[in-house]
């Protein structure tokens, strides 16, 4: 087996980090070493990411603000460019897979300069910037949903669909089955994604003031809100007399996710995947102001299934959801339907065949060589 490494090239946000870290893992089960190069916001992820070493370089996103902030984007990604060939060169890497987002520009054009075999993977239902930019580089495209919207026609026998890889504690969370109701309890996740969603404060909290007491006395409700409205969210559960709990992040959210009757969540492809993998019924709430509007490709994916129901945010009203709470209180067997025509959507073997991707693509790569 070979020393050089497998370079996993993702910015720092779970949405990146956490399919890399599932890709990582794969690999270190068939003895491939495996390093990370990522950026500056990922070093608190680092302690956990199963990579023999991990490195940073520099990235910015030239998109949005002036002429001279878009330059000196520019620039910095030229600086990391150089520095990642350098990195490169050193590493002498076997192959560098990307997972979206500008981090990954430096490396992986440095790879392609270099001729390194490289991957890009797209956890979204459309291919995202960064890897548009990237795809006529790489050698192979692996994709989170069955289509993968703006992918030049040229392109798209480059895309295989491997699924989304989700974190081994997603794994453990599928074997939990669907909870009963023989307590008569109705347990609610509320998320809005890694950084929360100030939309889920205002209505969700709301909409269960407009339920009866004796709705509201039957909820358990676990709420994922933004340090700015963690207690104005906590507080107005505390007057209603609703079990709750509230904080900003849960690192144990996979679980959490299998605890609950009902998901009301954004549809950023990690949360949709897991949904999947996991198996359990959702509202889901894209973001509306993405310019590719991947969440709102996402939740279609799921939606079509039967296993989410899909709201604009402009209808995501506490009217609306009041009487979609009501509904599920009472449809017991629709909610267990829902369930598992959501299982029946996951991938949870997506890491693996993404895995199989990389690896394919290495020794495709190297039969000019043995020819030779």
């Amino acid at each position: 087996m070979s020393d050089q490494p497998i370079l996993l090239a993702a910015g720092g946000t779970g949405g990146h980090l956490f399919p890399a870290e599932s890709l990582a893992v794969a690999l270190a089960r068939r003895g491939f070493p495996v390093e990370l190069v990522t950026d500056d916001r990922a070093i608190r992820y680092g302690g956990a990411f199963p990579a023999r070493s991990i490195h940073t370089i520099d990235s910015a996103t030239p998109r949005g603000g002036s002429l001279i902030a878009k330059g000196l984007a520019a620039l910095t990604l030229l600086r990391g460019t150089i520095s990642a060939l350098s990195l490169l060169r050193q590493l002498r890497p076997q192959c560098v897979v990307g997972f979206g987002g500008y981090p990954t520009v430096p490396p992986l054009v440095a790879a392609a300069m270099l001729r390194i075999p490289s991957v890009i993977h797209d956890q979204n239902a459309v291919l995202g910037k960064a890897n548009r930019f990237l795809a006529s580089s790489v050698n192979a495209i692996g994709s989170g949903f069955p289509t993968l919207g703006g992918v030049p026609q040229s392109l798209r026998g480059r895309v295989t669909c491997t699924g989304n890889p989700v974190r081994p504690m997603v794994i453990e969370a599928s074997k939990v089955p669907y909870p009963d109701f023989a307590d008569d309890r109705f347990r609610l996740l509320v998320t809005g994604g890694s950084q929360g969603a100030k939309v889920m404060s205002d209505v969700v909290p709301a909409a269960i003031a407009l339920l009866d007491v004796s709705q509201r006395a039957r909820l358990v409700v676990v709420q994922q809100a933004r340090g700015e409205d963690e207690i104005r969210v906590r507080e107005t559960y505390q007057e209603l007399g609703v079990n709750a709990e509230v904080a900003p992040f849960f690192s144990d959210l996979p679980m959490r996710i299998a605890g609950a009757h009902l998901v009301i969540a954004r549809s950023g492809a990690s949360t949709v995947s897991e949904l999947a993998v996991i198996g359990r019924p959702s509202i889901l709430v894209p973001f509306p102001f993405a310019l590719d509007q991947d969440q709102a490709a996402n939740a279609q994916h799921l939606a079509a299934t039967g296993a989410a129901q899909v709201i604009v945010q402009k209808d995501f009203t506490p009217e609306w959801l009041a009487d979609r709470l009501t509904q599920a209180f009472v449809d017991h067997p629709g909610l267990i339907n829902q369930a598992q025509a959501a299982k029946s959507a996951g991938a949870p073997d997506a890491a693996e065949r993404l895995a199989d991707l990389v690896l394919d693509t290495i020794q495709r790569a190297r039969k000019p060589e043995t020819a030779a």
